[in-house]
C-alpha cells in the first residue's frame, strides 16, 4: 500500500510567523507549500481590498484547494498549507481534508503573545511596505477577535511553539 502524504497547516494570531514557518517547513520536508495569498493575489488581482473581500474570495477557493490537496496526499506528497486555521470552522475544513484520504496532519500553533504578534507585524511592515495598508494594529485587532485557539477536544494532533520571551 502506498504511503500518504501528510498535511501540515498552521495556527497563530496574524503576525504570528505562520508564512514565515510554513516555508522553513516545507523545506524541510520537501514538501509542496500552498500560500493562500499566493492563490488569491493570482486569482483576483487587485480585488481584495477589505478584510470582507478576503473572507469572500477565501471562502470560494476552498473547494478547489482542498480537492487539490487531497490528490497530492494521495500520490505520497506531503503538503504545508499557508492558509491560517485560526477557528474550529477552518480547523475542521483541514481536519477533513486529511481525513478523507485517511492522511495524517499537524497543526502547528504558533501561540505568541499580542505584543510578540504586533511587534512582527511592525517589522514586516518596514520589509514589505505593499502590505502596510493592511498590516495595521487596528486590522490585527479586528481579525483577532475572530481567533479561537486550537483544541485536542477538535481531534486534532497540535504541535504547540510559543515564541521568544
Amino acid at each position: 500500500m502506498k504511503q500518504l502524504g501528510t498535511l501540515y497547516f498552521f495556527c497563530g494570531k496574524m503576525g504570528a510567523g505562520k508564512s514565515t514557518k510554513s516555508i522553513q517547513l516545507a523545506l524541510d520536508k520537501h514538501a509542496v507549500l500552498l500560500s493562500e495569498d499566493e492563490w488569491l493575489s493570482s486569482l483576483y488581482p487587485n480585488q481584495i481590498a477589505s478584510f470582507e473581500d478576503y473572507l469572500k474570495f477565501s471562502t470560494q477557493i476552498k473547494p478547489l484547494v482542498k480537492k487539490h490537496v487531497q490528490n497530492l496526499l494521495c500520490v505520497g506528497t506531503d503538503v504545508v498549507m499557508d492558509f491560517p486555521a485560526n477557528t474550529q470552522k477552518l480547523r475542521k475544513w483541514f481536519l477533513e481534508m486529511s481525513s478523507e484520504v485517511n492522511a495524517r496532519h499537524q497543526l502547528i500553533f504558533l501561540n505568541l503573545s499580542n505584543e510578540q504578534c504586533l511587534l512582527q507585524i511592525a517589522q514586516r511592515r518596514k520589509e514589505q511596505p505593499e502590505r502596510a495598508a493592511f498590516d495595521t494594529e487596528e486590522m490585527f485587532i479586528h481579525v483577532t477577535n475572530f481567533f479561537e485557539e486550537p483544541d485536542v477536544s477538535e481531534g486534532l494532533n497540535i504541535l504547540e511553539m510559543h515564541g521568544k520571551k
